[in-house]
């Protein structure tokens, strides 16, 4: 006799509001391959159309507010999340919308990484949309991840007389409300790649990995959709820290160059590695 079918149990959920990347390195469609990629089932709130390549950007176009905001709370509606993730916003009336929905539900992790250009230095979010994500989305971030030229230009003040350091920065930024920031160091002139995490305290952690040669088109996309992912799964903020750097050092590592421009993380590096496996059994058993 035939057992009944058991229901699976339902992956962790993560809503993410960001624009769309046809070349899938970076974008919505790195989160949802980095999601998926570590056991969730992404959900998705388009921001903005992009047409690029791996080269660079050459026309963003933002979704209507009212547009976002509806394919948001549509989901939410139907669909349990365990965390959000922020990507490229596109405008300062999406910044408003992604706040206010977002401000429902306050004890949902929110993940955010504040793409403010793109590698090649294509400005994507000009000073209105800065002072946007500072007033009303910094408040409600549990951790924010940007890069270095990202925290200084988030951080900065008319008061500087010299660039502030990084330290400085996220200081700056947690007084404007994020719980924890997350600044990477592959843009600073130094051998390793040095990433701290910083909270209220100050630093809780240093991590350093190879510098890896090349560019890759994501890599930020990548690690903030990956924290985000251990988050939903039930990681602390230090462990998901971790266990995301870890993640996204092998996807660059065997990153591949699909087009001209910088190469592409390789998402599913695992998969490709199991497959290899399997060859070299196969290959490795007696005749």
């Amino acid at each position: 006799m035939q057992k009944p079918r058991t229901t699976p149990a339902t992956p962790p959920q993560v809503l993410v509001f960001a624009a769309s990347d046809p070349t899938c390195g970076a974008g919505i469609q790195a989160d949802i391959l980095t999601l998926a990629s570590l056991g969730c089932h992404p959900l998705t709130a388009l921001t903005a159309v992009t047409v690029q390549d791996t080269t660079g950007v050459s026309s963003l176009q933002p979704l209507s507010a009212e547009l976002l905001e509806q394919q948001a709370r549509t989901v939410l509606e139907d669909m349990p999340v365990a965390a959000f993730k922020i990507g490229l916003l596109g405008s300062v009336e999406n910044v408003l919308a992604v706040a206010e929905i977002v401000s429902d539900y306050p004890d949902i992790p929110l993940i955010f990484d504040p793409v403010l250009a793109s590698g090649r230095g294509d400005e994507l979010s000009g000073e209105e949309i800065i002072a946007a994500m500072r007033e009303m989305l910094l408040p409600q971030t549990t951790i924010i991840t940007p890069n270095a030229p990202e925290a200084r230009r988030l951080a900065e003040s008319d008061e500087d007389e010299n660039e502030p350091t990084l330290d400085v920065c996220a200081a700056r930024l947690i007084e404007m409300g994020a719980q924890y920031v997350l600044i990477t160091g592959t843009h600073e002139n130094t051998p390793l790649v040095v990433n701290t995490l910083y909270n209220d305290q100050g630093v809780l952690r240093h991590d350093r990995w190879e510098r890896l040669p090349g560019s890759y088109h994501g890599s930020g996309c990548t690690l903030a959709s990956a924290i985000a992912g251990c988050i939903a799964g039930g990681a602390s903020i230090e462990e998901a820290v971790r266990d995301a750097q870890d993640y996204t050092w092998q996807a660059l590592d065997k990153g591949f160059r699909a087009g001209m421009g910088q190469f592409i993380p390789d998402r599913m590096f695992w998969a490709r590695e199991d497959g290899e496996e399997q060859e070299k059994d196969k290959g490795d058993a007696p005749a």
